[in-house]
């Protein structure tokens, strides 16, 4: 054998190793990455090398964010509205749960208020109104964070109204990631700028990819004004929010708006994100004012990201669906399981639960599609009973556990949620908005066509043949 073929093994060896040791917690993308390399060798480590790198190791950012923490537990402190004691009677059936209320309870910088006022907002028709009336309402700072904004009729309403505000002494910071955002001239931020707004890009393409962590995108939505009232949930800002997008449709959507103690907890989300891409540090008490909000709904407000050492959401989700007792509702444009909430799935439908999956039959993302289909079959011959969207677009991030809690945020059901993206759910425990979000599931249901297991398992070995190469990849989209 030629020297040269033992060297190209060798070093493939090594590139094979690298990616197991490097992957080893997450052997789905183990798998993805080896795949990639088997296929397109060398190239495919080189892709691994810029784009999978592990966030944690990025100590510099991890020191400089446990200094703010620091400092925002030191300001809550003096926050009497934000008293972290949870009172039962606004817990109702805890008592019988013990253990998911452990777990929640017990997640890192997520604490349960109670203290609240919520608003479910169903499509950007009923959000976009209260978003901008809010705005239009600040006094003294808009913090503004968005995954996507568009250079359209609506990107350009909100900016046009942050550009007044700014211009009027409110205090107008933005935040839009990189990858998202990346179609957004430099004009439209300019314009943000020259009046006063400050913005900064999350990780934008370029340097992410020479740092090594463009697969790392901030998908989280958030609104906070005057750190009294708050926004979160699955809208952009865009006219295909608004059903504009011919090739999908009308746009199926869930938002929320926050008031009371919750919001505390938004802001401070988004002040870890400022210190992030600005270096500046937003530690004065302002920022938390009190509040005459007497509203008694308990929200948890939970925060995820490749930065954390807790799989945060996604031990939401699983602690939730193994407490279930009755129904699992869950709405998500991407349905990408990991091995553990997949059986916690399966488990939940052969115990007898009703368990029932929206997702979208027009998606756009062809690739995240065919991967989805791949889970079908298996959970379909455990109970499971899932409905494809047929009304447009369904970009809801819905989950529904009993009459116990529901949850509603940035985070869709699939690996890239769990694992790379910095995204933002809420839990909500209040029977009026646990209500409400079982009605609008319902309602989408009469939308929706419900897959059959005898229909499904009839599909062409082609069709098979794409979801299983999809499914292996699927770890990486």
């Amino acid at each position: 054998m030629q020297l040269w073929i033992i060297l190209a093994l060798i070093l493939f060896i090594l590139q094979i190793l690298t990616i197991i040791i490097g992957e080893f917690r997450h052997p789905p993308k183990a798998l993805a990455w080896l795949f990639i390399l088997f296929v397109i060798p060398v190239i495919g480590f080189v892709m691994y090398y810029f784009l999978a790198k592990e966030y944690r190791q990025r100590r510099k950012v991890r020191r400089r964010g446990l200094g703010l923490v620091h400092d925002l537990r030191q300001i809550g402190k003096h926050m009497k509205a934000a008293d972290p004691q949870i009172e039962e009677e606004h817990l109702q059936g805890w008592r019988h749960e013990p253990r998911l209320f452990a777990l929640l309870n017990n997640i890192p910088g997520a604490m349960i208020t109670v203290q609240n006022e919520v608003l479910v907002l169903a499509n950007a028709d009923e959000a976009y109104p209260e978003m901008l009336e809010a705005i239009e309402g600040a006094q003294k700072h808009i913090h503004f964070e968005f995954y996507t904004i568009r250079d359209d009729p609506t990107g350009r309403r909100f900016q046009e109204l942050l550009i007044r505000k700014a211009r009027a002494g409110v205090q107008v910071r933005c935040i839009f990631d990189g990858i998202g955002s990346y179609h957004l001239p430099n004009r439209f931020i300019a314009e943000l700028q020259q009046a006063g707004c400050e913005v900064y890009i999350f990780l934008p393409a370029l340097i992410a990819f020479f740092d090594k962590r463009i697969n790392y995108r901030n998908h989280r939505k958030i609104i906070v004004i005057d750190g009294i009232v708050g926004f979160l949930g699955g809208l952009n800002i865009g006219d295909e929010y608004l059903g504009r997008n011919s090739s999908l449709g009308f746009w199926r959507d869930t938002h929320l708006r926050l008031e009371g103690d919750s919001v505390y907890s938004l802001q401070m989300t988004f002040i870890r994100d400022w210190l992030f891409v600005s270096g500046e540090r937003l530690t004065e008490t302002a920022y938390f004012p009190e509040h005459e909000i007497r509203g008694r709904k308990p929200v948890q407000v939970i925060s995820s990201g490749p930065d954390a050492h807790w799989d945060a959401v996604l031990e939401m989700f699983f602690g939730s669906v193994t407490t279930a007792k009755r129904r699992i509702f869950i709405t998500t444009p991407y349905f990408v399981p990991d091995a553990s909430l997949l059986m916690g799935l399966k488990a939940a439908a052969v115990s007898g639960i009703d368990v029932r999956i929206i997702y979208p039959e027009n998606s756009d993302s062809r690739i995240v599609n065919y991967a989805s289909l791949s889970y079908l079959e298996e959970l379909l011959q455990a109970g499971v009973r899932f409905y494809a969207y047929q009304e447009g677009f369904i970009h809801a991030k819905v989950m529904i556990i009993d009459d116990l809690l529901a949850t509603v945020g940035t985070a869709n059901m699939d690996m890239r949620s769990f694992y790379n993206n910095f995204e933002l759910n809420a839990v909500l425990f209040d029977k009026a908005s646990i209500q409400r979000l079982e009605g609008d599931f319902i309602q989408d249901l009469k939308a929706c066509r419900e897959i059959k297991l005898e229909g499904f398992e009839k599909r062409s070995r082609w069709q098979k043949g794409k979801e299983v190469l999809a499914r292996l990849v699927s770890p990486l989209f």
